[in-house]
């Protein structure tokens, strides 16, 4: 909605245009790409890949600028080769840890098929899994790992948190910080 109120150009693939436009009953002014492609934003590079989540298309993103790579997983059930792949160059990664597996299952606002949905290889990572993936991707150039996508029903910052940098820490990964984001504030700003 951002960028249909300030005019700003959408970046989507044909898949992804096509039904955020349906479901929002808006026109955006969009910059299409094939999934899989690269393209150019001024100096900033864009790598695409497909994660695996149930909606149309959906995108991973890999950010090459000035020496830094940046990294953004959401909104995917698991981490597939490919994404692991593809983002284990980066510096600065955004992972998605949507919710608490325990959390979820005693949660009484989401009916069973929801759940199970979520659950799914095509839903959202639960802490421990993306614990998994952080484990997977951990490198020595990996300097910054921002938790996003936390539900607010089913999730809480602090179990987030203990998760992937325990995990992290279990590895000896002490180099890399683990910050927290939020629907409702936005992150401090990072330097690069």
């Amino acid at each position: 909605m951002l960028c249909a109120r300030l005019d700003l150009p959408l970046y989507c693939n044909r898949l992804t245009k096509d039904a955020t436009e349906h479901a929002l009953e808006t026109r955006f002014q969009c910059r299409l790409f094939q999934t899989g492609a690269a393209f150019d934003i001024g100096d900033v590079h864009v790598e695409t890949f497909s994660v695996p989540h149930d909606a149309q298309d959906p995108v991973g993103f890999l950010l090459r600028t000035s020496g830094v790579n940046l990294g953004f997983l959401t909104d995917l059930g698991h981490a597939t080769r490919l994404v692991v792949e593809r983002v284990r160059c980066a510096h600065v990664l955004v992972l998605e840890t949507n919710h608490d597996l325990r959390l979820l299952q005693d949660d009484r606002k989401r009916p069973w098929s929801v759940k199970q949905r979520i659950l799914s290889r095509h839903g959202h990572l639960s802490n421990e899994a993306a614990a998994d993936v952080a484990q997977e991707i951990v490198t020595p150039d990996l300097r910054q790992l921002y938790l996003g996508h936390l539900s607010r029903d089913c999730n809480r910052p602090e179990l987030a948190h203990r998760a992937v940098a325990g995990r992290l820490q279990t590895l000896g990964a002490t180099h890399v910080q683990v910050h927290l984001t939020s629907q409702e504030t936005s992150s401090p700003t990072l330097e690069l």
